[in-house]
């Protein structure tokens, strides 16, 4: 019962403090984002269609990192503009060649993990002044470095948006300025490209997770226009992206032990028939094989082949759940950060920051959630990835459950 209160808080929960490192909470219920929101009429509007679709040529690799959409010119692919040298180059190849991307990552990770391994190397018999001086230039390479691995996070995880040909959603700032400060959401419906990217359990938590936030009867309201609060969609947004990120983990534990527990099953089945033909002759032995002594199961699989993800999940204790729910590595924490600082225009810690509220559809708010938690899961994919390629990332915490 523990740890099913325990996943519970940490499914429905909102921070506001955005340096918090794991799934937040502030509860919320169902229905959320209307608390106290002005619900308005609207008259239905077609939505923006994006240019043709011309697909670039794929790049295979071992990442399964492509990328088939191309953009208008001048139109930004992603809120958050790069700043880094690195990053600068491969958002040039993003909008130009997105199909090289996988190689230039992979190329510039094995570059800086060499100048990393030759700083380690270096032992200089100085001055203490000069090793002092030595000291604050390995200071400054170390947070170009963590800078550049963000940005490389953050390309990756567009390049996989693009590879799906679903658009990032511009900044909020720039969508205001276009619609004369009316309605926010004019961007093409992605739902259901969106939705396909996750397993058929994970859709399940996805919807449960869109009816806390906007209530039961979301998507027969699609049509509603509300003001609501940027920092409380804000908010939203970034439990989303940490819900999908730990979604993704939670799965792809699921997807193996489910796996395994259907290989076993197969045998004792196939177990079952072989001493089943036998049975007269084992009976005059002694008794047979007890099928618990061939597998019992574990969990929530055990003595069965199916099981939901929720019901999964609800068996882990505690400090399971607050483990999946943290995000590993420093570098992927603060680009989440800045991705909603450059969304919605909320400083990282929240300082001088003027809040205001934005109409904007109950379909855009479904189209914002989906996106965070799609954002999340490439998110974890792109991490995984990278720290495959090198051990440059800084995970903030040690968690032997991944």
């Amino acid at each position: 019962m523990e740890s099913a209160t325990a996943f519970r808080a940490s499914q429905i929960s909102i921070s506001p403090n955005w340096t918090v490192r794991s799934l937040p909470q502030l509860e919320f219920g169902s229905g959320y984002l209307l608390a106290n929101a002005g619900v308005q009429k609207m008259q239905s509007s077609s939505s923006m269609k994006f240019g043709s679709q011309k697909a670039y040529p794929l790049c295979k690799r071992d990442s399964d990192i492509k990328a088939s959409m191309p953009r208008d010119s001048g139109a930004p692919i992603a809120p958050l503009q790069l700043e880094s040298p690195v990053g600068q180059f491969l958002w040039e190849m993003l909008v130009s060649d997105p199909h090289l991307v996988p190689a230039a990552v992979d190329q510039q990770l094995q570059q800086m993990q060499t100048y990393r391994h030759a700083d380690q190397k270096k032992g200089p018999s100085a001055s203490p002044a000069e090793l002092v001086l030595y000291r604050r230039i390995g200071q400054l390479r170390a947070k170009e470095r963590k800078q550049a691995l963000e940005e490389i996070l953050y390309a990756l995880v567009v390049l996989k948006f693009m590879d799906e040909n679903v658009p990032l959603i511009p900044a909020i700032a720039s969508s205001l300025e276009a619609n004369n400060n009316s309605r926010v959401d004019v961007w093409p419906n992605e739902d259901d490209k969106l939705e396909r990217l996750h397993s058929p359990e994970v859709r399940d938590m996805i919807h449960n997770h869109l009816t806390l936030l906007l209530g039961y009867r979301y998507d027969a309201s699609a049509s509603k226009v509300v003001d609501i609060s940027k920092l409380r969609i804000g908010q939203a947004y970034y439990a989303s992206v940490m819900y999908g990120y730990f979604l993704k983990r939670v799965d792809r534990r699921y997807q193996l032990e489910k796996g395994m527990n259907n290989k076993l099953q197969e045998r004792l089945t196939e177990k079952r028939r072989s001493s089943s033909s036998s049975r007269k002759a084992m009976s005059n032995n002694g008794p047979g094989i007890p099928a618990s002594s061939l597998w019992a199961g574990s969990g929530c699989f055990a003595g069965t082949t199916r099981c939901k993800l929720s019901r999964y999940v609800m068996s882990f204790d505690a400090e399971t759940v607050q483990g999946y729910a943290s995000i590993r590595s420093e570098e992927a924490i603060d680009i989440v950060e800045k991705h909603r600082e450059a969304l919605f225009g909320i400083p990282a810690d929240g300082n001088c920051f003027v809040d205001g509220s934005i109409q904007i559809s109950l379909g855009g708010v479904k189209r914002l959630v989906l996106e965070a938690l799609t954002f999340g899961s490439f998110l974890r994919d792109v991490e995984s990835y990278v720290d495959s390629r090198c051990h440059l990332l800084t995970n903030w915490i040690d968690w032997l459950i991944d």
